[in-house]
This record gives structure tokens, C-alpha cells and sequence, in this order.
């Protein structure tokens, strides 16, 4: 039994295909995924396809809410929320995700996957050996202090600076949401396989930012065996 963290997939499932091939994930393996599955994607986006193929792994997924996860969700209660005569005054949503989704799902499949959206966790804590782990989208934050707001879980708290040079005491953070490349200019930390587009781990070894820059161009897709430390890529 293994446990992979996967970083933001942003609608590129051709991408997430290749790393589940590599990864060959078996039906007892548990895979997170850290959270923005949706918007942006490159020249071929499939918010559908991620979707789909997220949703018919045979290992154990857990998918924790990222910021435009919730942001698609929003946008669908907001959508069908509004009588249809009015619709044509809503302001677009600022990605191409709810459009291509709603060009092949109907109103009752996408407010079902508005409300699996918002049944995900914001953080999740898990031990493996003696280190203990804390997943979330942006930033995690210690148990014993309590639930944060989503946001903070989800987008961060600012400055987050002081959050990457220290992570968080007594366990190690795989977070997502900022694209490792803005780290090239912190001293505090380095990239694990090569520059800019893979994963940057801070100087105290606690904690790691899995976005690579999928869906973005050049980004690549990474992910990591929590039990050896391999990482993936494509």
C-alpha cells in the first residue's frame, strides 16, 4: 500500500492520465489530490475528463478543495440559482471549466458536482511511520488550533512567506495552489528536480509545494510517493 500526492491538475487530463500511468496506482493505494482539478488546461482542456477519470480511480481518492474548485462551484449555484429568463445577465465565469462542462452535462449533473465539491475536505491530516502529514490546497495550519475559515485553507493567509520558510511544527505540509516558479527567488528552500517547474521543498524539510505550472505553459504535472519520496512527473 502507497500513498501518492498529485499537485494541480487544472483541466489537463492528458497530463493526469500519463502520471496515473506512471504511478500504476493498485486498488489499495491511496491517492490525494491537493486540489485545483479545474479552470486553464492549455490548448486541449478537459475539465470533464479530469473529472471522470478522478472520479473512476480504483485506489482510494481523496480530493481536497482547491480555490477554483470552489469558485466552479459557486459559479453553478449562482447559474442555475438564477431563473433561466435572467441567466443572460450573469457576469461569464472568469474560466473556460463551467462552458465546456455545461456543453455535455446537464443542470442535475453539474449541481451534483457543485455539491461534491463542497462536501471535500479543506485539510487532511495522516501518518505514515513516525512523520505526520498535513494536506491542504494553499496552507495547512496545526489541528490543535482549530478549524480556519475555507479561505485560508484554500487561497492562504498573507503574507506567505513566513508559512513557506516554516511550514508547520511537528509535521510535514504538501501544499499546492502557488506555482513553484515564483520560488526561484527564495534562498530558503530548493527545487528537487531541476528548476522552476518542479517541486520546491523549504530549507527545514517540512514542508513542499507540489504546483508545478500544469495547465499553464511549459508546467508540468508532478506528484510523490509519500512512503520512498519518488517523484513524478510529466
Amino acid at each position: 500500500m502507497a500513498a501518492y500526492v498529485i499537485g494541480d491538475i487544472h483541466n489537463s487530463v492528458k497530463k493526469f492520465d500519463k502520471l496515473l500511468e506512471k504511478l500504476s496506482p493498485s486498488i489499495q493505494d491511496h491517492i490525494y489530490l491537493l486540489g485545483d482539478l479545474f479552470d486553464r488546461g492549455g490548448a486541449v482542456p478537459d475539465p470533464i475528463g479530469v473529472y471522470f477519470r478522478a472520479s473512476g480511480l480504483q485506489a482510494n481518492v481523496t480530493w481536497i478543495r482547491g480555490n477554483h474548485d470552489q469558485w466552479l462551484a459557486d459559479y453553478i449555484y449562482l447559474y442555475y440559482g438564477t431563473p433561466e429568463k435572467k441567466r443572460e445577465g450573469i457576469r461569464p465565469y472568469r474560466y473556460n471549466s463551467f462552458d465546456l462542462m455545461k456543453q455535455r452535462l446537464v443542470e442535475m449533473d453539474m449541481l451534483n458536482l457543485a455539491d461534491l465539491i463542497m462536501r471535500l475536505p479543506l485539510q487532511v491530516e495522516l501518518e505514515i511511520g513516525t512523520t505526520k502529514y498535513l494536506l491542504a490546497h494553499a496552507m495547512t495550519f496545526d489541528p490543535a488550533e482549530g478549524k480556519q475559515k475555507p479561505e485560508a485553507y484554500m487561497e492562504g493567509i498573507t503574507p506567505l512567506d513566513d508559512y513557506h520558510h516554516n511550514g508547520v511544527n511537528g509535521y510535514v505540509s504538501m501544499v499546492g495552489h502557488m506555482d513553484s516558479a515564483y520560488m526561484c527567488r527564495k534562498s530558503d528552500g530548493e527545487y528537487l528536480d531541476g528548476m522552476l517547474n518542479s517541486i520546491w521543498r523549504n530549507e527545514k524539510k517540512n514542508l513542499y509545494l507540489m504546483d508545478c505550472g500544469c495547465g499553464l505553459p511549459n508546467g508540468r504535472l508532478a506528484g510523490i510517493c509519500l512512503e520512498t519520496g519518488e517523484r513524478f512527473y510529466v
